[in-house]
């Protein structure tokens, strides 16, 4: 009976934890690395036809992003989830492998002209498909057998439609324990799903901390707040853009904007909206087809009326890019939703590049920015970025509205914790920023007294016992304005002497082609721009 943290381990995304019991090998999502730890790879301790089940708690690629990987290396067991994320699932993981071929084929083609091999894809859309032949869906609080001495029972967490904590309880040999993986949970009074439903007993609690060291804004009404945006981005005649996770945060978005809309909260305006985001379009219809048992009662309240509560006339949708590039020529002031949220991919980086550069556009943030990406970046003041080879001003208005967001704050998490009627064993804090922890671990020892630790990649635990049975070694982290004792870091010296050596080689090639000079200065551009974010 033992717990192994494979991912998400002093990092917010690539969740992956494997639970061995009653001698079979569990794992508990399996999800795709973004933003700074894009690059980060961690590697499954078994074979993946070792695997005997999966259990997936909600679709975002962060937890889902790597399942097709199964398929590929030779699992043929079955992926347990609810019914609207295997929906979602649908859509993501079909998406992402699309993705992992493009790029493939971008990088071979890359490398055909350079005289290196093919590049093979992540994985792809035929293993998306066998990935998805082999999900077996159950409701929430609908207690299932995994194997012998194992069953696990789904319930509403309120972060995505379908998302779920996973209760896993075990009986080997006599001994008995239940683990509560959370998944992420989501934050109190989000439109159209419920509230985080409580669990009452644990023996092991796996918790996100993804905003464990913060409070959000408290925002009144969102859509008082939302509305206000607009109407001052359009008197100024300027658009608004908002990246938008296509599943998930637009259907949440939709639903804020009808009901600005229907009240006529933007004054002296219409107010057109644009979905650009084929995917997001996909999601729409699973959530007009995921209605009962998944919407929460203010919802419901709205389908009972009759009307549909994330459609409305002003909304106009965009699948091809021929129509996507159109939005852009229109020059009435529009909100725009468009992925990816965090801006690293999609058609939103389009939209940046048409928007960042005014002065009465606004960007609005409603989610979480990982380190490294470029909405991440813009939320800290950069005032230029380079968007397909081009330099973007940023002259547009930049904001965030916390009270949007899908993760619960440290209260939040708390609060949900607070739900268990026991003290449990130990609780683990996985997915958030390494500097989360500390913060989070001492608010859980003050307010509830209980066992804490934020395990890294690989650590061991035997939940019979309690006993850790094997400690990853620990990468110590150094602050980066780490001062030699000459009060200048060495790492600003190695970079002086870079530069010393870099304006030697330069004076050297007066006489080089010109397309290889261009391209040596554009590399020196892209060095500086790095340098001045």
């Amino acid at each position: 009976m033992e717990l192994q943290f494979i991912g998400a381990t002093h990092g917010v995304t690539g969740s992956a934890h494997l639970l061995t019991a009653c001698g079979k090998k569990i794992l508990i999502d399996y999800g795709m690395r973004q933003g700074r730890e894009e690059h980060v790879t961690y590697d499954l301790p078994l074979p993946v036809n070792e695997l005997d089940a999966v259990l997936v708690t909600h679709a975002h690629v962060d937890h889902t992003g790597y399942l097709p990987l199964l398929a590929k290396g030779g699992y043929t067991g079955k992926i347990y989830s609810t019914g609207a994320t295997f929906d979602l699932c649908k859509i993501m993981l079909m998406d992402s492998a699309h993705i992992q071929e493009q790029e493939a084929e971008w990088e071979s083609r890359k490398n055909k002209r350079s005289g290196k091999g093919e590049v093979e894809p992540l994985y792809t859309q035929d293993d998306a498909q066998q990935t998805l032949r082999m999900f077996r869906t159950h409701e929430y609080l609908e207690s299932f057998e995994i194997a012998e001495g194992v069953t696990a029972t789904f319930y509403d967490v309120g972060h995505l439609l379908g998302s779920a904590a996973i209760e896993i309880k075990i009986d080997e040999k006599g001994v008995k324990k239940t683990v509560v993986f959370s998944g992420d949970v989501g934050n109190i009074d989000q439109p159209l799903i419920k509230d985080p439903q409580f669990i009452k007993y644990a023996d092991y609690i796996v918790c996100e901390s993804t905003y464990g060291d913060r409070l959000h804004d408290v925002v009144e009404d969102y859509r008082a707040e939302l509305a206000q945006v607009i109407q001052e981005t359009f008197d100024r005649g300027g658009n608004v853009v908002i990246p938008a996770f296509a599943v998930g945060r637009t259907q949440e978005l939709l639903y804020f904007l009808r009901d600005i809309i229907t009240k006529g909260m933007v004054k002296g305006h219409t107010v057109p909206v644009y979905i650009d985001s084929p995917m997001a379009i996909e999601t729409v219809k699973v959530f007009d087809d995921n209605i009962y048992g998944y919407f929460d009662e203010e919802a419901m309240a709205v389908v009972k009326s009759g009307i549909d509560p994330i459609n409305f006339p002003t909304l106009k949708t965009a699948v091809t890019s021929d129509e996507s590039k159109l939005i852009n020529f229109d020059k009435n002031p529009k909100v725009i939703i468009s992925a990816s949220g965090m801006c690293d991919a999609g058609r939103i980086r389009h939209h940046l590049k048409h928007n960042l550069w005014r002065s009465d556009s606004t960007i609005v943030f409603v989610g979480y920015q990982a380190e490294g990406t470029l909405g991440r970046r813009l939320l800290d003041g950069v005032k230029k970025v380079k968007l397909f080879n081009e330099t973007i001003e940023v002259n547009a208005r930049i904001i965030k509205l916390d009270g949007i967001s899908g993760h619960a704050d440290q209260k939040g998490l708390i609060r949900w914790l607070k739900g268990f009627e026991n003290k449990p064993q130990k609780l683990f804090l996985v997915h958030g920023d390494r500097d989360v922890f500390p913060a989070f671990e001492e608010k859980i020892t003050q307010e509830l007294g209980w066992p804490v630790y934020s395990p890294y990649y690989t650590d061991k635990f035997n939940l019979a016992t309690g006993q850790q049975t094997f400690t990853a070694p620990k990468t110590i982290y150094k602050k980066p304005d780490r001062q030699s004792a000459s009060g200048v870091s060495r790492a600003y010296t190695l970079l002086l002497q870079a530069l010393e050596k870099l304006t030697a080689a330069v004076k050297k090639r007066s006489g080089y082609p010109n397309g290889d000079l261009n391209n040596a200065r554009r590399a020196i551009e892209d060095i500086i721009e790095k340098l001045e974010r």
